[in-house]
């Protein structure tokens, strides 16, 4: 079968279009024939190799699909092991969720990494509550997206977008942002709080890392949290001070989505959820770019460049 292969650690230029043997499958794997896969971030680390641990070498990148069980359902599944960008691949069986005909390829991807992460950040991290500001960092991104999106279905009284560029915060406040502001870290702190009438806010979701980090504590009010989940930013890891955070009752918490799936009923139950209000018209995900497999290096190239918009799209079939 086609598959592209990692045989060194790099950028777009190390991924090859090459055969591979099919994958056999044993107890409790099944052998999925893959429509699409999603691109993540988490890809391109483990493609460098700066994901953590490093994948041994050669693999087949992907971590998510959406395909045809040997029974003919159309199921969404995680492959923490890799392989996803290929024809066909192996995936657990108590992983493989099947996929209601309402929930497209691309909405399904979207909510299995980027949808998993919004739905347990706003309600086990943040743990949100009805009335409560929540600022999301990154907000036209896969996660933030969601998350905007989720936070309004959760009982957020207000929600305050930031993002990059004109464009994006439009995307935001359609999808239902009260406000949307610039994201960079110089005035962060000042175009938040003016955002919410001068007053300092109850959550804020970051991603970014480094200076964003730190502007994001500065508009937290009393018994504020903080989740961290991302370091887009690739600055150094900011430092906190445990006694700032005591003067004013902060919180800080960390996520990260592998360990969180390994909690019993963190998987199916949110996504099902989640099928459920995308097919009800309450959650839209952003479909993205879609590309044959042939051209996976070219995505990780769009997606580094932040040419891409949406969930990224790999067809192995084309």
């Amino acid at each position: 079968m086609r598959a592209i292969q990692c045989a060194r650690f790099g950028g777009p230029e190390v991924l090859e279009l090459v055969e591979v043997p099919e994958p056999v499958p044993d107890d409790g794997r099944l052998l999925v024939d893959v429509h699409a896969a999603g691109l993540n971030f988490a890809d391109v680390g483990r493609i460098a190799g700066t994901y953590r641990p490093a994948p041994e070498l050669p693999f087949v990148p992907g971590t998510e699909v959406v395909g045809a069980d040997p029974a003919g359902r159309r199921v969404l599944a995680t492959v923490f092991g890799g392989g996803g960008f290929a024809q066909r691949a192996l995936v657990a069986a108590e992983d493989a969720v099947v996929v209601p005909d309402e929930v497209p390829d691309g909405a399904a991807l979207a909510l299995l990494v980027q949808g998993l992460t919004a739905w347990h950040v706003l309600r086990n991290s943040a743990r949100v509550r009805p009335g409560e500001t929540v600022v999301v960092n990154a907000a036209a991104g896969g996660v933030g997206s969601l998350a905007v999106q989720l936070a309004r279905h959760f009982g957020a009284g207000r929600v305050i977008a930031t993002a990059s560029t004109p464009q994006r915060r439009e995307l935001a406040m359609a999808l239902g942002a009260d406000a949307a502001v610039d994201g960079a870290a110089d005035g962060y702190a000042a175009r938040v709080l003016d955002a919410n009438g001068g007053r300092p806010v109850d959550v804020v979701l970051e991603s970014i890392g480094g200076r964003v980090f730190s502007a994001g504590l500065e508009v937290l009010g009393a018994f504020g949290r903080l989740v961290t989940f991302g370091n887009a930013s690739r600055e150094g890891r900011p430092a906190v001070d445990p006694g700032e955070l005591a003067e004013r009752n902060l919180s800080v918490a960390g996520f990260w989505l592998r360990p969180a799936l390994e909690v019993p009923g963190a998987y199916e139950g949110p996504l099902r959820e989640m099928f459920g209000l995308v097919a009800a018209g309450v959650l839209r995900p952003q479909a993205g770019a879609e590309y044959p497999l042939h051209e996976t290096g070219r995505a990780v190239a769009d997606l580094l460049a932040r040419r891409t918009t949406g969930k990224v799209l790999i067809r192995p079939q084309q």
